[in-house]
């Protein structure tokens, strides 16, 4: 018994064979492992140490962008600017006058409480692109230009528009440009001296209708409006009273508004007490008088007058 027993403590349990085995197996795969890459790193031009620091420099350089993305992310470089502004402008640096160049025709004060409605008057912190982008809403400024000049003035300058006409539509007057952006309401009891566009869209025309305008310079000192009819042509109205019925298209409009111009040239058409000219009709030339005799001529787009009776047509 005691003999059996010897054997069998002297014996190594089956169950440990196969451990044992595994892992003098995992380290003759570590040690051959390491013996290819000492033998690729052998093949390398750089030296084993050489590509160590390499390794640790790419490591730091790794860490300190994820710090700096960090930063980013809390906003710390922000609140470091934003605090370094603040203090440069407790230095003497900050927003105490505003100088604006180039205003003609629009109010003033609204510009002054754009440039002057910062979150801060620190110099540093006034955003300028921000007041230009609020300055451009105003129907008046074409353009602008902010800038500072140290120590403590912001200088805007203002593009305007010129004014080119006035649009009625729905019982409302707005002045306009020649592109047709609208600039201010007008006062019905302060007109300015500026032709007048009637109709939907008619403000959107502005631009043909100077175009049409120039087809016969001649013609500009007696026009006093248009109206912008069913969205496709021009009637023209003269300081002497009558109106002018274009075609549509804006080249026959033009071809017609210049051969009218000759042929009032030739026999004096305007002020001889004709109220309305027509010609839509290529190759027709329709003239509407007055139904009486020395009847007074009444302005066309005066809605309240009574419209002359057809009988008085006549087609040339």
């Amino acid at each position: 018994m005691t003999e059996r027993a010897r054997i069998r403590r002297g014996t190594q349990p089956r169950y440990q064979r196969g451990p044992t085995v595994a892992r003098r197996g995992a380290q003759a795969a570590n040690a051959r492992a390491r013996k290819a890459t000492g033998r690729a790193l052998a093949t390398l031009p750089i030296q084993p140490d050489t590509l160590k620091r390499l390794g640790q420099k790419a490591f730091m350089v790794t860490m300190a962008l994820l710090l700096v993305v960090g930063l980013f992310v809390l906003r710390v470089p922000q609140m470091v600017g934003t605090q370094i502004g603040e203090l440069v402008g407790v230095m003497g640096f900050s927003v105490k006058r505003v100088e604006i160049q180039g205003i003609h025709h629009m109010d003033r004060l609204p510009v002054y409480s754009v440039a002057l409605d910062q979150k801060s008057t620190a110099m540093p912190l006034v955003d300028l692109g921000e007041i230009r982008g609020k300055l451009m809403q105003f129907g008046w400024v074409q353009d602008a230009r902010v800038s500072r000049r140290l120590p403590d003035t912001l200088l805007v300058d203002i593009v305007e528009r010129e004014p080119a006409a006035i649009w009625q539509y729905q019982g409302k007057l707005n002045l306009i440009d020649k592109t047709g952006v609208i600039l201010q309401p007008v006062d019905p009891q302060a007109m300015p001296d500026l032709p007048i566009v009637v109709g939907p869209d008619a403000n959107t025309q502005a631009t043909e209708l100077t175009d049409l305008l120039n087809a016969a310079p001649r013609l500009k000192a007696m026009f006093v409006g248009a109206t912008w009819v069913g969205d496709r042509r021009w009637d023209v109205r003269f300081n002497t009273g009558e109106t002018l019925a274009l075609p549509e298209g804006d080249d026959a409009a033009k071809a017609a508004y210049a051969k009218f111009d000759r042929m009032d040239q030739a026999a004096a058409l305007l002020g001889k007490g004709f109220v309305h000219f027509d010609m839509r009709i290529p190759g027709k030339f329709v003239v509407r008088v007055s139904s009486e005799p020395g009847h007074e001529i009444k302005d066309p787009a005066d809605t309240t007058a009574t419209p002359p009776t057809p009988a008085g047509q006549d087609a040339v």
